[in-house]
């Protein structure tokens, strides 16, 4: 920073006012980052010059931990609440059994990875976690490759052999929910398929379509198989396709690849008149808190969220010592169990009145 007349030095928020734009628009600028219109950054230079701003030297790397304290790197920007809070619970609850100092950064979107990751580990991280959709991304996956970063993505299902991962197996818990509401004799199920962009997705609806085939269940895709984005409103709108087709090949019963995505299936269902589950049966996939803040509440595929962060936490931990007594462990891949909850949203079809001559 350079000092304006009279003395005063010139920071950051002085120049954002005297462009009217705010300070992370001023960063941007200085760091001649892309996602800035012309104007603005015109204005922002000439703010700049006007009050001879200049800043400051590059952050200097952050002083190593206390003796014992291992720094964990998080990034997290998953759409699904709940997934989220029951994640930075069991971060945070072994955080404190293991002595470990979380360092958690949103990450807005993809052209946020690489900037949000470099800081992160220009701060002397000594490991990092990826909970979703980061544990599936090629760019950030690559990045801690080159920097030989001790890693662990949580709930990928086919994980990179570079990295420690812990989830569950997404086919074999989707392929019991189909056999589930197979099992209630539904015969015309629809299928809500998550962000396909997450290995989760692939593995969830795959093993939807093996159960349909060894039960000898034919599935009209273009009719039975919608795609959302694990967020409430993509659920609004999948649930919307499905649910318009013509009556008589309407499906009885929808699983969602999240809670979310199911919450949203019930609300079009009420909205339509369509009675859950008397004429609806709807069921998820993860347990979130949601599931039992609906009603009627949620059949679902429970995923022991809170118990695999603490998991992730305890692996990394270990690889990092081990790294630190100079003596690296293989990547480990682990698998935790999962479990079908029955609540009140699932049921048996309700026959449907035969016509009269």
């Amino acid at each position: 920073m350079r000092q304006r007349r009279g003395g005063k030095v010139s920071t950051i928020a002085d120049v954002a006012a005297f462009a009217g734009v705010s300070a992370m628009t001023v960063s941007r600028v200085v760091n001649d980052e892309p996602n800035v219109r012309p104007g603005t950054r015109e204005k922002v230079k000439a703010a700049i010059e006007a009050l001879h701003y200049s800043p400051g030297p590059p952050p200097r790397r952050v002083a190593p931990p206390a003796a014992g304290l291992t720094r964990i790197g998080v990034l997290y920007g998953d759409p699904s609440v709940g997934y989220l809070n029951d994640f930075l619970l069991g971060l945070l609850k072994k955080a404190t059994l293991r002595q470990v100092q979380l360092l958690v950064e949103r990450c807005e979107g993809p052209e946020d990875e690489p900037r949000l990751l470099a800081n992160m580990l220009r701060g002397g991280v000594d490991g990092v976690i990826l909970p979703p959709p980061f544990c599936d991304s090629p760019q950030m996956l690559r990045m801690l490759a080159q920097a030989g970063t001790p890693t662990v993505a949580v709930s990928s299902a086919q994980p990179s052999e570079q990295v420690c991962a812990v989830g569950i197996d997404d086919y074999q818990a989707a392929y019991e929910m189909t056999r589930h509401l197979l099992s209630l004799g539904h015969q015309r199920l629809g299928f809500i398929v998550g962000d396909k962009h997450q290995n989760c997705s692939a593995r969830r609806l795959a093993g939807f379509r093996a159960a349909m085939q060894d039960a000898c269940v034919d599935i009209a895709e273009d009719e039975a198989v919608a795609q959302g984005k694990f967020s409430y409103r993509s659920g609004l709108d999948a649930a919307e396709f499905l649910l318009s087709q013509v009556h008589g090949r309407r499906p009885t019963a929808i699983f969602a690849s999240n809670d979310d995505m199911a919450a949203a299936t019930v609300a079009i269902a009420h909205r339509k008149g369509i009675e859950v589950p008397r004429d609806l049966t709807v069921v998820g996939f993860d347990d979130a808190p949601l599931a039992t803040t609906i009603w009627p509440e949620l059949t679902t595929v429970r995923q022991p969220i809170t118990a695999m962060a603490g998991a992730a936490v305890d692996l990394l931990v270990r690889h990092i010592r081990a790294r630190q007594a100079g003596d690296a462990l293989p990547c480990e891949h682990k698998l935790m169990g999962f479990e079908l909850v029955r609540r009140q949203s699932d049921a048996a079809p309700r026959p449907r009145p035969i016509p009269v001559a």
